[in-house]
C-alpha cells in the first residue's frame, strides 16, 4: 500500500494547492509512482492537471482523481494499493470534507506564510489531525527570508503541538511559472533555487521517515 499524504489548512490562499502539485511531481521526478485527489470544490489541482495533459499528453505519468469528500476513502484507497503516494488536496473551509480527507492520510501536511492569520488558523487542522491521530506537519511557504517577521512566528511555531519541516519554502516566480503549464518546478527549472527547495523538503521528509515507501524500478 502506498502512503497517502493530505494538504489541509482552513485559510484560504496558503499555497495548498501549489504544494499538491509541487510535492506530487518532486516524488514522480523521484522515481515514484504518484497519484493525486482533489476534493476541493474550487478544482484548482484538477484545473492544474487538464493543462499537465495538454501539455504532456501520454508522456504524463501523473493519475489524477477528482471527488467528493464521502467518497474519498473508498478512492484513495483504490489509488494507493496501485502508486506509492497519493496527495489528496483538501478544501479550505469545508469541516466535513477536510475531516475525512485528514482521517484517510497516513499524514497531514499543513502549509502555513509567515504571518500571524496563517499562524491561527493552522490550529484546528492541527486539532483535527489529532484528533484522527494522523501525524501533521506544517511547511513554511512563502517565505521571504528578508523579514524579521519570520524569525518571530518561527518562535510562535514552538507553542504549536506539532512538528515544523526545517526545509521552507520561498516566495519564488518559479513555483507558480510552473504551475501554469501543469507541471512542478522540479520540471520545468530543475536547477533553480524553488526546484532545490522542494527536492530538499523530499529529502527531509524521507530521512525523517515522514514519507515512506518503495521507489519505483
Amino acid at each position: 500500500m502506498g502512503k497517502i499524504y493530505t494538504i489541509a489548512q482552513q485559510k484560504g490562499g496558503a499555497g495548498k494547492t501549489t504544494l499538491a502539485a509541487q510535492i506530487a511531481t518532486a516524488l514522480l521526478d523521484a522515481g515514484y509512482s504518484v497519484a493525486t485527489i482533489d476534493i476541493d470544490p474550487q478544482g484548482s489541482l484538477s484545473l492544474w492537471y487538464a493543462a499537465r495533459m495538454a501539455a504532456l499528453g501520454n508522456n504524463n505519468k501523473l493519475v489524477h482523481s477528482q471527488t467528493q469528500g464521502f467518497r474519498l476513502k473508498k478512492e484513495a484507497e483504490r489509488l494507493s494499493k496501485e502508486h506509492d503516494y497519493v496527495v489528496i488536496d483538501a478544501p479550505p473551509h469545508a469541516e466535513s470534507e477536510a475531516t475525512i480527507a485528514i482521517r484517510t492520510a497516513d499524514m497531514v501536511l499543513i502549509p502555513m506564510q509567515a504571518s500571524p492569520m496563517d499562524l491561527w488558523a493552522c490550529r484546528p487542522t492541527i486539532q483535527a489531525a489529532k484528533d484522527e491521530n494522523t501525524d501533521s506537519l506544517i511547511i513554511l511557504n512563502r517565505v521571504d527570508t528578508r523579514t524579521k517577521l519570520n524569525g518571530a512566528i518561527q518562535d510562535k511555531l514552538t507553542e504549536l503541538d506539532t512538528k515544523v519541516a526545517k526545509t521552507t519554502l520561498g516566495n519564488r516566480v518559479a513555483f507558480a511559472s510552473s504551475m501554469l503549464d501543469g507541471k512542478g518546478v522540479v520540471e520545468t527549472e530543475s536547477s533553480s533555487t524553488a526546484a532545490k527547495e522542494i527536492k530538499a523538503l523530499i529529502k527531509e521528509l524521507k530521512k525523517s521517515n515522514s514519507i515512506k515507501g518503495t521507489k519505483a524500478a
